[in-house]
Formats: C-alpha cells, structure tokens, sequence
C-alpha cells in the first residue's frame, strides 16, 4: 500500500502571544489517510456510489440504532426521521454511508460503524452529543481537517468530558465559540487523553465548511 507524509499539528509550550503549535510529518498508509483525513475534504455529489431507498426492516434498524446512540433525539425522531417517509442510504467511496431524509443527509457512518449526525443537524440539537473543547489556538486547525492532538484538548482553554470512552463520537467545540466545529471520532478515552497527553486524541471525521457541509442537498 502506497504511504504518503501527513502533517499533522500539536502544542509546544505558550508564547506571549498566546499556545503555539510545531508541525511534524509521518507516513500512513494512503488508504487510511483518504477514509479518516479527508473524507469530507473534498466531498461532492461525485464520491457518491449508489443511493437506495431502505426497506422498511432496514429502516427500523437504523432508526433504533441512533435512537440508542442519541436517546436525546427521541422526542424528535418522529419528526427527524418519520416512519413512513422514504429513508434513502446513500454509499460513498471508502465505505462510507450517508443517511438522507427528503434529500437531506442527517447521519453517516463507515461501514456499519456508529451513526454521527452532520454538523447541520448538530447545531439544530447541540445537546445530543458529548463535548470535547479546543482553546481558540485550535480553531484553524480543525477547520483545515487536521485531527485533534491530546495536549489541544488539555492545555488551558480546551476541556474534556471524562465519561467519554475511547471510540466515541463527540462534537468537537471550541473557546469562545457557540457552535460545533467539527464531529469528532476518539482514538482514547478522555481519562487517557489526560494521562497520556500525546498522539492523536481524536480523529476529525466532519467539519464546517467541508464537503459534506456544503452539501445541503443530495438530489
């Protein structure tokens, strides 16, 4: 499998100014760098495989498992999701899905990995989601799609929710903002993101302004 250098960003002490940042560079396998890295980078209507309407037996499965996962959602779900509306999964290149109601997507996931609601819904239901908080230092960075180191969620400024286990989807918010930035995958519970304070603490599966963001519609 190919490799290519990846560069990714973490913290270096605290300037006058304010908490810096250093770049280093490894190699990853092409493969995992295009389905984790860039999957919304450049995401457009071209990446899409194939779009099929869900029998009902499907449908009751996918809306059960978000159900479970964002039991939050459910004095919605009839509205999000209505029993009797066409629920369309829509299967992307690198094993990814989208789940799209009246041509709107609401929910992905990588093969039948767990549901993640886009950011658009998100913002609708901020509370539905876990919490992990970047300090504003950050904020270009998750926004270009680079992943989350720990020491950017530890340093002064970002904030862990310590229930969160390791494998977790989380809403990626930042200092001094309203919004979720981004859609977060953890690659560490939050009590090791503390303990270990290095490496890649969460992956950045989904960000404002990506591909999937700008895709309001799927037609």
């Amino acid at each position: 499998m190919e490799s290519i250098p990846y560069m990714a960003w973490d913290w270096e002490g605290e300037y006058a100014s304010g908490s810096g940042f250093f770049f280093f560079f490894f190699e990853i396998p092409t493969q995992i760098f295009v389905v984790l890295i860039n999957m919304f980078k450049k995401f457009s209507s071209e990446d899409v495989s194939s779009q099929n309407q869900v029998k009902a037996s499907v449908q009751r499965k996918i809306r059960q498992s978000i159900a479970e996962e964002y039991p939050g959602l459910e004095p919605v779900l009839d509205d999000l999701l209505p029993k009797k509306a066409p629920l369309i999964v829509v299967k992307c290149q690198n094993h990814l899905n989208l789940v799209l109601v009246n041509s709107v997507p609401l929910f992905f996931n990588i093969r039948d990995g767990l549901y993640m609601p886009t950011l658009r819904l998100l913002h609708q239901y901020p509370n539905i989601m876990k919490k992990f908080q970047v300090d504003r230092g950050a904020i270009k960075f998750v926004l270009a799609g680079a992943n989350i180191m720990c020491p950017g969620l530890t340093s002064p400024g970002g904030a862990l929710d310590d229930e969160v286990e390791a494998e977790t989807p989380v809403a990626i918010m930042a200092e001094g903002k309203q919004h979720a930035l981004a859609i977060g995958f953890t690659k560490m519970s939050a009590k090791d993101i503390k303990a270990i304070n290095k490496g890649i603490g969460v992956d950045n599966m989904h960000y404002l302004n990506d591909g999937l963001w700008k895709m309001e519609r799927l037609d």
